[in-house]
């Protein structure tokens, strides 16, 4: 993308804005703290003057540097200082406003979005990899469910028990047996039966 300065007021002033607000900035030859309204959108650091100009002052591309606190102990003071080269010192009005632009900047470079991606890439493939399991075992279960199952197994009326064998002294035990209309008599009642049908 080609980018000029008309481009770059454009896209400074156009909300919306990651993070805005004033902050003393160092000067390079001045060594004085000026205050200057600065935004921040995406990587790019713009400050102005004053809050509402329509060219900003200058820009600090925040990538390859490390946001760190500053050694000055007066103020609440920290750094964007590039490898080698020049360190941009900052200043806020508490030390709440200085951890939150510590933290913005800090997560405003291109490396840190690319580890957020990978990470929530990592979060995604997991919770799709538990929905696929729950799914599975969902289906699993209703297909065991559709198998049908064999009706319980029912005792037979039919089968009754054989009758109990003579005891010790020739005598039929007492053991209950079905006669011909359906009520029980006992064994020693059938031979009585048995024995006026035959007369004696």
């Amino acid at each position: 993308m080609k980018i000029n300065e008309k481009n770059l007021c454009v896209f400074a002033t156009s909300p919306p804005y990651d993070k805005e607000g004033f902050l003393n900035k160092r000067g390079e030859v001045n060594r004085a703290f000026q205050r200057r309204y600065f935004v921040l959108k995406g990587n790019l650091l713009f400050y102005f003057e004053k809050q509402g100009d329509k060219e900003p002052l200058g820009l600090i591309i925040v990538e390859g540097c490390t946001i760190e606190l500053s050694e000055e102990s007066d103020r609440y003071c920290f750094e964007i200082a590039f490898n080698g080269n020049r360190t941009y010192v900052l200043s806020a009005d508490s030390q709440e406003s200085m951890e939150s632009w510590m933290k913005a900047l800090t997560c405003a470079g291109y490396e840190y979005k690319k580890l957020m991606v990978a990470e929530l890439q990592r979060q995604l493939e997991e919770i799709e990899g538990s929905k696929n399991k729950v799914l599975s075992d969902s289906i699993q279960t209703k297909a065991n469910a559709s198998v049908p199952k064999p009706p319980p197994r029912r005792q037979n009326p039919f089968n009754r028990p054989a009758p109990a064998p003579p005891n010790s002294n020739g005598n039929l035990t007492a053991n209950p047996m079905s006669c011909n209309n359906g009520r029980q008599i006992t064994s020693h009642q059938q031979l009585l039966s048995d024995d006026i049908q035959q007369g004696k």
